[in-house]
């Protein structure tokens, strides 16, 4: 069990001992992300391993340090700020053991700090399926169970803020692996939040784009290039009805959708040549 943590001593002490409760065998790590509190006091206290960044990397970091150093074959992330229920830990994990390769906690409306945010991250879920063509009920869910040996297959994709949950559940759509979703209710945080809505929302729509361009390039390019051959043949339209003539610009346009076409079809066939795996399957 992995949560990072970054000036959460309010909500650890009341977590902590539950997890202690509900799992009393299972290695629970905190990384510290350069606390400015007694987080690592509190983390002592409750008799579990603290491993502790000399600053503050970011909680894409945190995740990664966790998972390099657990030693058990399943890998449980949940918030440290107490956003995250214990009761709702059975739930992931037996849904985990029917087969899936990483169970999600999927947050309803109810549990969506503001209506901005659960706006943007509905967007995100739509955006994230069409990519990769499964539906994506919570793209930034932080709550969840996965198999070790997959999830460090792809640590090297996962960046160091924020946005790590995005990358880890398209990676694992387009792998083929199994993901499955659970519904669960986040009450209010304990503390105060570590999120940039506009800065790491950005950084979200940026890291969607970047994985579906990395794993199926022909879904971001068609859209682009019939949109390029649209405005060559509405261009066409104009200068021959009003000129009799086609235009240089025109010429230019269907070109330029023609090429990025190419370029999106050549991104699709090295894409399938990367991921293939040794027997011979995407």
């Amino acid at each position: 069990m992995i949560l990072p943590a970054k000036n959460e001593s309010a909500a650890l002490r009341v977590l902590l001992p539950e997890l202690k409760k509900l799992l009393p065998d299972a290695e629970i790590i905190i990384v510290d992300d350069g606390s400015t509190d007694n987080t690592i006091a509190v983390c002592e206290g409750c008799n579990v391993k603290v491993v502790s960044h000399p600053y503050s990397m970011g909680n894409g970091a945190a995740i990664k340090t966790g998972a390099r150093i657990a030693q058990g074959a399943v890998l449980l992330f949940m918030d440290a700020d107490g956003q995250h229920q214990v009761a709702d830990i059975p739930r992931l994990l037996e849904k985990l053991v029917r087969g899936y390769d990483m169970v999600v906690g999927a947050r309803g409306r109810d549990s969506q700090a503001g209506i901005h945010r659960s706006l943007a991250n509905g967007f995100y879920n739509k955006l994230a399926s069409w990519m990769v063509g499964q539906n994506v009920e919570d793209l930034t869910s932080g709550f969840r169970a996965v198999k070790t040996e997959k999830f460090r297959q792809f640590l090297y994709l996962l960046p160091n803020g924020f946005s790590y949950p995005t990358t880890i559940t398209m990676s694992f759509f387009r792998a083929g692996f199994g993901v499955a979703y659970v519904p669960i209710h986040t009450p209010k945080r304990i503390g105060k939040s570590h999120l940039r809505i506009f800065k790491d929302g950005m950084r979200f729509l940026l890291i969607i784009f970047k994985i579906g361009s990395l794993y199926s390039p022909l879904k971001l390019f068609i859209p682009i290039a019939l949109f390029q051959a649209l405005l060559g043949l509405g261009y066409y339209a104009y200068t021959f009805s009003t000129q009799h003539r086609i235009s240089s610009m025109t010429v230019f346009l269907l070109s330029a959708a023609v090429t990025i076409f190419m370029i999106g079809l050549v991104s699709e066939q090295i894409t399938a040549l990367m991921y293939k795996d040794t027997s011979g399957r995407e």
